[in-house]
């Protein structure tokens, strides 16, 4: 079961996916660091958000690469380093797109609500799924087992309901920094912003496409194909 060669033939589109996706990022993040903005990213967040009227919002540095994040609970823009002080397409592509899940959260958008209803679930599922299978093998209970398996659903639904969270924000943020004149429309900044923006959006595809994939495997594993080989035997 941990060990089973099958599992990585499994999810080897996914890792495929996953490694192209974030050569993708790694590059479109470099090339965009060298094309000018306007603005350095913590300028054009609070630009954003003061133009939306999200004045309670705060603009905050936080360590890491690629940690930027916006905070709900705090009601907080988190950016990385880099993205904070550079004034850079790849800066302000990587801020609008954060100030715009916090416009999301601002104007109740439906799918970052049910994704946020659906944090629980991404967060204990995989760990729930381990204890209930774990206890189910030893009990020899295949009730417990496909409780495992749907504590584990849990974790794909959270991540495919978050897809079009992300694109979303990340259509906002192109938009808002073409209409704000913070990058020009049809210009090498704009074409950056895309290119970071959609690499990144690979990286989301990536993740779901994972967890499909393996939930699919652990089906294979404790139904069907746990059947065949107790025929075969």
């Amino acid at each position: 079961m941990f060990f089973d060669p099958r599992y990585f033939l499994y999810i080897s589109p996914a890792i495929v996916l996953m490694l192209w996706a974030q050569w993708r990022i790694r590059s479109a993040y470099a090339r965009g660091m060298q094309v000018p903005a306007g603005l350095s990213g913590a300028a054009a967040a609070r630009h954003i958000l003061d133009a939306g009227g999200l004045f309670d919002v705060a603009v905050e540095e936080t360590h890491g690469h690629l940690s930027d994040h916006y905070d709900p609970k705090e009601r907080v823009v988190r950016l990385s380093s880099d993205v904070y002080h550079n004034a850079s397409a790849t800066s302000v592509g990587i801020a609008a797109h954060e100030v715009g899940h916090a416009l999301q959260h601002s104007q109740g958008y439906l799918p970052l609500v049910v994704r946020n209803a659906a944090v629980p679930a991404a967060q204990f599922g995989p760990m729930g799924f381990m204890i209930l299978v774990v206890i189910g093998m030893l009990l020899q209970s295949g009730p417990l087992i496909m409780l495992g398996l749907a504590f584990y659903a849990g974790l794909v639904v959270f991540q495919l309901v978050n897809l079009p969270v992300e694109f979303d924000a990340s259509r906002r943020a192109k938009r808002l920094l073409v209409q704000m004149n913070i990058i020009d429309d049809h210009s090498e900044g704009s074409a950056a912003v895309s290119k970071v923006l959609g690499a990144a959006g690979w990286t989301y595809v990536a993740g779901t496409l994972e967890s499909i994939l393996t939930l699919l495997y652990y089906v294979s594993i404790f139904t069907g194909g746990r059947s065949s080989d107790d025929d075969r035997a």
